[in-house]
């Protein structure tokens, strides 16, 4: 972590990064107001269309995801030369790390000297580390172990948290935000997936045109750096910062001002498509079937010569990876309820079962617990990434992450459960024998549900991600043969006066419907026949009907585990209801 309290850039070059921001936004708004139109469309679509009952059966945890605030002694590298210097730091719960000189600034409320959102970081936990990167990077800390690991847990979670903002959005915009950036990038013959949509609309834009811009910045930089490598090496680093930082303030602007003018947009694309939503969907499947006829061939012949003889590994790397995680999740959902069982047979004290009881309403935001799942996530990582890399696909921290965001989320949902069924069947009448049996009996039905929503999530999860490594690969693959095919159908769709309606979201619909039913062929040989029924209801071969990646419904659940204490504490376990649920709340309020 360093410090940079000065910009190297002068003000030419502030200009020129402002004039290559503005391009930027020029070229890319009018992807972005073309995927908000097919976002209304698809909602609009959905909204009409047969209501499916939900598939999940646990309650939806109403915790936002966080960070837990951590604080302490870390030393930082700043100064000129720099060297490393202690600071007192503090990560907060939205995932930003601030830092001060000496611990007494930050109680006093004092403003940090600096902090950073921690998008894109990666965690090095030695000075051997940071010195092999900064050579890496221009060729030619005194902290105790167990400080340095809570450390790690913690910045850890807090650059999961603030890479996957936008994937657990459930807002519209935020998915064709996601889309824009892939077809711009293909318009500029990208078509490899990799982390560059890790973080917030502003930071993804800036990873986009830092990627434009590296290479002749290196160019133009590198030769001229003085000194011996690792000097040369901090300089070019602080010169990065300082182009990212002007980078990001300018996209940051650029979409501030852009955001009117969505809202606008949004607000009159509901009013023209809802009228002529029929309309505009029985063109769209006569071209489709049309469409289909002219790109069969090539696209049938991409699919069995490059992808048909990697999916079946992929699929099961991906599977094995899922399902080693999830048990990690049962096994400490289990654990967590045989220590609150163990506390209510054997009496204890109220401090105990309160801490217990609360403890366990806190373990998906438990770092260094939950980092039993997320080692599971990432103990394939590089496998994947060697079988993906053959299809342009290098964005498995983006699927690890997401990996890890799906155990969070799941664990979270399966305790709101337990404590909302243990909140009801309670009652101030039984006795602690009877009241343990009651929870005995609710322990099986959150353990059935959390076995149902795993495994649709686990199917759901593979499906989606095996479509992030091959859909841009194949839509790569088919560039030339099959775009040059789109021309005699473009004045149909033109016809209809919508941007909602484009022929190459229709040609890119096509080609991923063929793809869905290759996956889903594998799908059901990993997951077995018994299963396939659910496959096809998570995973349909309608494009618009896929399913999304984690876990989101709503309910009126809250937070449960003050009523559940409270109601144990009136069975003549322990003592005053009152003084104890108004402990836990506050701590739980924290």
């Amino acid at each position: 972590m360093g410090g940079r309290p000065s910009s190297p850039l002068d003000k030419q070059q502030q200009q020129h990064l402002k004039g290559q921001v503005d391009t930027l936004l020029r070229n890319f708004l009018p992807c972005y107001r073309g995927q908000l139109a097919a976002s209304v469309l698809r909602q609009i679509s959905r909204e009409l269309g047969p209501q499916e009952p939900a598939r999940c059966q646990l309650l939806h945890s109403k915790k936002l995801p966080r960070v837990r605030e951590h604080r302490g002694p870390l030393a930082q590298l700043r100064g000129h030369p720099p060297q490393w210097q202690p600071s007192f730091c503090v990560l907060r719960g939205d995932g930003r790390l601030e830092w001060f000189s000496h611990r007494e600034e930050y109680e006093n409320g004092d403003h940090p000297l600096g902090s950073t959102t921690l998008t894109g970081y990666t965690v090095l936990t030695s000075q051997r580390e940071y010195l092999c990167l900064l050579d890496a990077l221009c060729p030619d800390s005194s902290t105790t172990g167990e400080a340095q690991r809570a450390w790690r847990l913690a910045l850890q979670g807090g650059i999961r948290l603030r890479g996957t903002v936008l994937q657990r959005s459930q807002a519209p915009a935020a998915r064709a935000f996601l889309d824009a950036i892939r077809l711009y990038r293909q318009q500029h013959g990208q078509f490899s997936n990799d982390d560059v949509t890790l973080g917030s609309d502003a930071e993804v834009l800036t990873s986009v045109l830092m990627r434009e811009l590296l290479p002749a910045l290196r160019a133009q930089t590198l030769p001229g750096l003085r000194g011996d490598g690792r000097a040369r090496a901090w300089a070019w680093t602080k010169l990065l910062d300082a182009v990212h930082a002007a980078v990001l303030a300018g996209a940051s602007a650029g979409l501030r001002a852009f955001q009117p003018e969505k809202d606008e947009l949004l607000a009159a694309l509901e009013r023209t498509i809802r009228p002529d939503v029929d309309q505009m969907l029985r063109l769209r499947a006569r071209v489709a079937s049309r469409l289909k006829a002219e790109v069969q061939g090539p696209l049938e012949s991409c699919l069995r010569g490059k992808v048909d003889a990697q999916l079946p590994r992929i699929t099961q790397t991906l599977l094995s990876t899922v399902e080693a995680e999830l048990a990690a999740v049962r096994t400490l959902l289990t654990q967590g309820m045989d220590r609150l069982f163990r506390l209510l047979r054997g009496s204890s004290s109220s401090t105990q079962l309160r801490k217990e009881v609360y403890s366990f309403g806190e373990m998906p935001w438990d770092p260094e617990l939950m980092q039993i799942c997320y080692r599971e996530a990432k103990r394939s990582q590089g496998q994947l990434g060697q079988l993906a890399a053959l299809f342009g696909f290098f964005g498995t921290q983006s699927l690890v992450f997401g990996a890890q965001d799906l155990a969070q989320q799941l664990m979270a949902d399966a305790v709101t459960t337990f404590l909302q069924l243990a909140d009801q069947c309670l009652t101030t009448t039984l006795d602690c024998d009877q009241a343990t049996q009651q929870l005995e009996k609710v322990r099986g039905r959150m353990l059935k549900k959390f076995q149902s929503d795993s495994s649709s999530a686990r199917r759901r999860f593979i499906h989606s991600w095996l479509l992030c490594i091959f859909l841009p690969f194949v839509l790569g693959q088919l560039e030339s043969s099959c775009k040059a095919k789109l021309l005699k159908f473009e004045g149909d769709v033109l016809a209809v006066g919508s941007p909602a309606l484009t022929i190459e979201g229709i040609y890119e619909d096509v080609v991923r419907a063929f793809l869905l039913q290759r996956i889903n062929r594998e799908l059901k040989k990993a997951l077995g026949a018994r299963n396939m029924s659910c496959i096809l209801d998570d995973c349909s071969e309608e494009p618009w009907d896929q399913a999304e990646t984690g876990l989101y419904r709503a309910s009126p659940s809250s937070y449960w585990f003050p009523t559940l204490v409270g109601k144990i504490v009136v069975m003549g376990v322990l003592s005053s209801l009152r003084t104890m649920q108004g402990t836990v709340f506050r701590a739980g309020a924290a």
